[in-house]
């Protein structure tokens, strides 16, 4: 039991992590719990620390609304959280969507679907134009465009208010995910991710490679939802200083000889690469 617990240490703290906050929002809305009152692009942590979704606050900068103070706070206490830990980590450790997406990617492994020669394959740029095409449609019809249908929204309000309608846009993703593209949404179509591994880029914490104890063995490959971060794989020892990791720790928790580690990088390193 103590071996399971620690080797899928990352992946069962991802899990509490997202149950445990869609909990305080759930009690927020339910039991009037004052901890945490909001969503997940705007937020007030016991009535005193703002967190606002830098992407969500650039639709509504591009919509023509006015951004008030204590929403600039919170954007700014965000960009400092994604400048130490990695904007994408909230992919992996926040993000209720996740839990959708791995969940199709793991049940792609257990059935042995491979990808045929001649499918449709998408580009992980995708996710870029979007955000491009996000504020566009912000600017055009003065609304947070992606915001308003964005399946991160639409699952945190389902598990608070009830699906309704909800409920068919989270299982289109999760059968694009399972018999078209793997990680298909948030691995190439979903703006937030690819927003948030722009202005997470440098990021002081990252997942370092062990050349030296790499057996080569491609068990990263195969779970990790972002492969091209691992080009330094069997090669030599650095970062992955890749924006698009996701710090979901499975590349360490499948790595049997300890190739992987989590460690502080710093920004002249990172560059120097």
């Amino acid at each position: 039991m103590i071996n399971f617990l620690y080797k899928y240490r990352f992946y069962l703290s991802r899990r509490l992590l997202q149950i445990f906050i869609l909990t305080l929002y759930f009690g927020a809305n339910t039991y009037g719990w004052n901890i945490v009152i909001g969503d997940l692009s705007s937020s007030i942590i016991f009535g005193y620390i703002s967190l606002s979704d830098p992407f969500v606050t650039l639709q509504m900068f591009f919509a023509g609304a006015f951004i008030a103070i204590d929403i600039l706070v919170g954007v700014v206490v965000i960009l400092f959280i994604y400048g130490v830990i990695g904007g994408r980590f909230f992919c992996s450790w926040v993000c209720p969507v996740n839990i959708i997406t791995e969940t199709a990617a793991a049940l792609r492994r257990a059935l042995n679907f491979k990808a045929k020669e001649n499918a449709i394959s998408f580009s992980r740029n995708i996710r870029y134009w979007v955000i491009a095409v996000s504020l566009g449609l912000s600017f055009i019809f003065s609304l947070t465009a992606f915001d308003m249908i964005s399946p991160i929204g639409i699952a945190q309000r389902g598990i608070i208010f009830g699906f309704g309608f909800g409920w068919f846009f989270l299982v289109a993703i999760f059968l694009f995910d399972l018999f078209s593209q793997e990680y298909g949404w948030c691995g190439h179509i979903c703006p937030l991710g690819g927003f948030n591994a722009i202005i997470g880029k440098y990021s002081l914490v990252k997942v370092v490679h062990d050349k030296e104890k790499c057996l080569y063995s491609m068990a990263c490959f195969e779970v990790c939802p972002e492969v091209e971060v691992l080009d330094m794989v069997g090669k030599k020892s650095k970062a992955i200083t890749g924006a698009e990791c996701i710090k979901c720790g499975r590349c360490i928790e499948v790595c049997e000889n300890d190739a992987f580690k989590v460690s502080i990088v710093g920004l002249a390193q990172q560059i120097k690469g």
